[in-house]
């Protein structure tokens, strides 16, 4: 299923890991476990925040990719399944069937 991570460090401990590397380092893992289509890196609502769209294919595969984040770097983690514009056609396509 295409998940959205969304990943919002706390600013004193992403302070600490850009000095020590580790932030390069969780991410650059993330990236090699996950392999997104898409990531994106910005601030939001006073805080680092990263975006990573991929493939989550097992719930299971949820406590390795959050772990890091949360023991590292103190930061909160959520998966929210989200859809392309195709998907969503089809979806709404399905709709169509219900409404009858």
């Amino acid at each position: 299923m295409r998940t959205l991570l969304k990943v919002s460090l706390d600013v004193e401990a992403a302070n600490k890991a850009i000095k020590n590397g580790v932030l390069g380092q969780v991410i650059d893992s993330t990236i090699e476990m996950i392999k997104p289509e898409a990531s994106y890196f910005l601030p939001e609502a006073g805080k680092r925040t990263a975006y990573f769209f991929f493939d989550l294919q097992d719930s299971s595969k949820i406590p390795p990719i959050a772990e890091p984040w949360f023991m590292k770097l103190h930061a909160e983690v959520s998966f929210v399944p989200v859809m392309n514009y195709d998907e969503l056609g089809k979806g709404l396509q399905a709709l169509e069937s219900v409404k009858k």
